[in-house]
């Protein structure tokens, strides 16, 4: 083991100091516990291409996944911790990680496949789709803040990316988060 990190940041600067055989990396890590180390090992794989990572997860990130296993560089995993729980199984996902090998948990091909590709709501995280779910019910972003138990500056910024990836830019005749709302229900 070369290095222990505990967030996203910590770990592109690890493997870019390191260059390990293999990274393993949870998908939640902090500060909000949501997708930053997903998030993390996509740029540690922009920025060392390549690099062998394994990611493990409580849930399948569709979109995630796809920015992770988009690269087509090899030497990528993507497990449930379901299954870490057969060492012998961990550990050959972990050798064929780094011996340049892709490793995908049968859940994450199978929601790979089975995912409709006309989604717009598909490049949403986890928690934008659950910000968004919660301004279709009319809530401010004082209240979602209140109700995720996050700050008003972290629900701002999944409402900034939702705009971005919804492609919907300012506009002085349209109300952006009306016209993302109405992208939701109809999804």
């Amino acid at each position: 083991m070369v290095a222990a990190v505990n967030d996203g940041p910590s770990l592109v600067k690890a493997v870019l100091e390191h260059r390990p055989d293999v990274s393993l990396v949870d998908v939640r890590m902090p500060p909000s516990f949501t997708d930053e180390g997903l998030r993390a090992a996509i740029e540690a794989r922009r920025q060392v291409p390549g690099a062998p990572i394994l990611v493990l997860s409580q849930y399948v990130e569709v979109s995630y996944a796809d920015d992770l296993l988009g690269d087509r560089e090899g030497a990528i995993g993507y497990l449930l911790k379901d299954r870490v729980a057969d060492v012998d199984e961990f550990l050959d996902a972990l050798r064929r990680v780094a011996g340049g090998g892709t490793v995908l948990d049968p859940e994450v091909v199978g929601q790979l496949l089975v995912r409709r590709r006309d989604d717009p709501l598909r490049s949403l995280t986890p928690r934008e789709r659950e910000v968004l779910a919660l301004m279709a019910e009319g809530r401010s972003n004082t209240a979602i803040a209140r109700h995720l138990v996050v700050t008003e500056g972290a629900v701002e910024k999944h409402v900034r990316n939702i705009f971005t990836k919804l492609n919907l830019a300012p506009s002085e005749e349209q109300h952006r988060r009306v016209l993302a709302v109405l992208t939701y229900l109809r999804s």
